[in-house]
């Protein structure tokens, strides 16, 4: 994994963390594929190119106002590089902030940004990278 990979994965998450769609959609190959485990999610789902990316967000708006994506740990993992997350965001009706821990690997393909394959932890997704990344969920 090149120092240029990484970069890519850095400039995708300060985007994502912006919700700055347009310019997300940029660094994404055409191909791409996001998987939120069922450990993250009482709804896990597979979100598919442009509009599954859009669909993602959605989800959040209706719910939330404030979402933040801070990046707490990253690494070189070989073909991915696995990503640690804190995701905090406040309920749109209750004004009640939320906090999640998760963690993804994070695979890049023809320097764009091609799959996200979310675990519940760092450790998790750091084992999946290791065998070869998390695609097949």
């Amino acid at each position: 994994m090149s120092e240029e990979t990484v970069a890519i994965v850095r400039e995708a998450l300060e985007t994502f963390d912006q919700g700055d769609l347009e310019r997300l959609f940029s660094l994404i190959h055409p191909d791409f594929e996001g998987h939120v485990s069922p450990e993250l999610s009482a709804e896990p789902d597979t979100y598919r190119g442009r509009e599954g990316i859009r669909r993602y967000f959605e989800s959040f708006s209706e719910a939330f106002d404030e979402i933040r994506f801070q990046v707490e740990q990253i690494e070189d993992a070989g073909d991915g590089v696995v990503v640690g997350l804190r995701m905090t965001a406040t309920g749109r009706l209750t004004g009640i902030t939320v906090e999640q821990r998760n963690a993804g690997v994070w695979t890049v393909l023809d320097g764009k940004l091609a799959r996200i394959d979310t675990y519940a932890t760092f450790a998790d997704a750091l084992a999946a990278a290791r065998r070869g990344g998390g695609g097949g969920r």
